[in-house]
């Protein structure tokens, strides 16, 4: 199971995390992601299979004190930061002026 923390533009900011099965993971996290923004996934998807994904998803809450690691990012209305985003959508690939040096050092070691 990986952990799949949800940002969306609700007001109580939980950033609620998920557990995902593999298969699960895979689909939202294709090539290696570990960010995606819900219009993609269901442009790539289709509405049906993303939401019987998602239904998986929702199942599985976790605390996040009892989550060891967040192995994904899931942004829903988010479509404002794509322009920020790698295209790649892996955090390793992040603009080296949007992170700072001891970031810019690890990403470097895990590309």
């Amino acid at each position: 199971m990986k952990n799949v923390q949800i940002i969306d533009g609700a007001e109580n900011a939980t950033f609620s995390v998920f557990q995902a099965a593999e298969e699960e993971f895979a689909a939202i996290f294709p090539a290696e992601r570990d960010m995606e923004l819900i219009e993609d996934l269901i442009e790539r998807l289709g509405k049906k299979a993303a939401g019987s994904v998602l239904a998986q998803l929702w199942s599985r809450p976790v605390l996040k004190r009892d989550a060891l690691g967040i192995h994904g990012t899931l942004f829903y209305d988010n479509q404002h930061r794509r322009p920020h985003m790698p295209l790649s959508k892996r955090e390793v690939d992040w603009d080296d002026g949007s992170v700072n040096q001891a970031q810019r050092d690890l990403f470097a070691r895990h590309r």
